[in-house]
């Protein structure tokens, strides 16, 4: 099909609202929530005025499925967190580890990629970080490599599913794509990239691992249950969702409407206190998302997507190029996530991608290649992912010097762990090619 797309004026004043939007988000001139909001609302204002963009279009851009599934999900751990459950869980886990450091470091990572891939790595890590400077603290070690550790892990034990990781939620949604076609794929690429990770990282912090710990932790697990009937009710709510999850493609289920059951049960059966439990949710997450969605909307709108699509599209229907695109979309997500927050490069993409479907371009690799991508690419740079910052502040806010995780000291030791997952995951896609397609 001959291009019909033209460079024009419209596409011009789409672009430079969104990098405006994007310049004040990673700068954080302003909250990121705020920068999103204020960029969907002058995307709407300057598509109005030139007709490219209407404030109908502008809703119909919002996702509903991730937004939804996101408040579902969110609801659910709100009502987990006081009962005491994850710090019952990392107390077990330090008794576990037998006073070896690197076994911690492992056990402790393993915990939070596990429990990243049924609910939000951001939450995990939100959860585990101030625990594990408490542990650390308790074992006289120090926490920085623990914390790198849990960041990063997080990050790439997230990407193996549906719900782990903002990303994927919106590659899913947009690609029809369910949960356990999700993990399929996903999940024997990411879980040989974790245990490979798992050993760089051990290599990279053996100067903080190399010694015994001394200390004998002397806690009461069972202490740390606050209320195990809120809990055992929570993890039940839990349990349906996620199994749910594993067939709601056989019911014609949205993941959004999975969560919703989840989150309904759980409502019923917890009863919560309304106005706390609403007050602890992350709304500004939300309005983040919504306000991406309008300002991706906006550029799509303007015809600036299609115009790339096209160009695109060129180049991965050339025979045997399909596997190329997709190695060069892992790498440039990787990278171009390790820069800027992976969530702003998912939106933007998503509908380049969409685009190449509509021009009869097989995308389902593409589509694994993306989630690779950004996944992995986070863990390059501390502010590459939500989760790196959550431990990077956690670190500054526990007062001990050794422990500040700096920017230089995160490029050290987080890029060459982001490029070794990526040479790992690239060899991997490319063996298995044929499966992923």
């Amino acid at each position: 099909m001959e291009s019909t797309a033209h460079f024009d004026t419209a596409m011009i004043v789409a672009l430079v609202t969104m990098v405006l939007a994007y310049i004040a988000i990673f700068t954080e001139i302003i909250h990121r929530s705020s920068a999103a909001l204020v960029g969907a609302v002058v995307m709407v204002g300057v598509g109005s005025y030139m007709g490219f963009y209407s404030q109908a279009e502008a809703v119909l851009a919002i996702d509903a499925n991730t937004m939804f599934l996101l408040i579902s999900m969110m609801m659910i751990v709100v009502m987990l967190r006081p009962t005491g459950g994850f710090e019952y869980l990392a107390i077990k886990i330090a008794k576990a580890s037998g006073k070896d450091p690197r076994k911690l470091l492992v056990f402790l990572c393993m915990a939070v990629s596990v429990i990243s891939m049924f609910l939000d790595n951001v939450t995990t890590v939100l959860i585990f970080a101030p625990l594990t400077v408490l542990i650390t603290r308790l074992l006289d070690v120090n926490p920085m490599p623990y914390l790198m550790a849990e960041a990063m892990l997080s990050n790439i034990g997230g990407a193996a599913t549906l719900v782990g990781d903002p990303p994927n939620i919106m590659i899913g949604s947009a690609a029809g794509i369910d949960f356990l076609s999700f993990m399929v794929h996903m999940l024997p690429i990411i879980s040989a990239v974790w245990f490979c990770t798992v050993g760089l990282v051990i290599y990279m912090f053996r100067d903080q691992l190399s010694q015994k710990i001394t200390i004998e932790l002397d806690l009461d697990e069972s202490k740390a249950i606050k209320d195990p009937v809120a809990l055992k009710k929570a993890l039940f709510a839990l349990t349906i969702t996620i199994l749910l999850f594993f067939v709601h493609h056989h019911f014609h289920l949205f993941p959004a409407y999975v969560a919703f059951i989840g989150a309904a049960l759980a409502l019923v059966l917890v009863q919560p206190d309304p106005e706390k439990l609403y007050g602890e949710m992350e709304w500004s997450v939300l309005a983040f998302f919504a306000g991406l969605f309008v300002i991706v909307g906006g550029v799509e709108g303007s015809g600036l997507l299609d115009l790339v699509g096209e160009q695109l599209s060129g180049f991965a229907k050339q025979e045997g190029q399909l596997l190329l695109a997709c190695l060069l979309l892992i790498w440039a997500s990787a990278i171009l996530s390790a820069i800027v927050d992976n969530i702003p490069f998912t939106v933007t993409m998503i509908p380049i991608v969409l685009g190449l479907e509509a021009q009869g371009v097989p995308v389902q690799a593409l589509w694994w290649a993306l989630a690779i991508g950004v996944g992995i690419g986070g863990n390059g740079s501390h502010i590459g992912a939500t989760a790196n910052v959550i431990c990077v502040t956690e670190s500054e806010r526990c007062g001990i010097p050794e422990a500040r995780i700096t920017p230089m000291l995160w490029l050290r030791k987080g890029l060459p762990i982001m490029l070794f997952s990526l040479v790992i995951s690239t060899i991997l896609f490319a063996l298995g090619f044929d499966y992923l397609r």
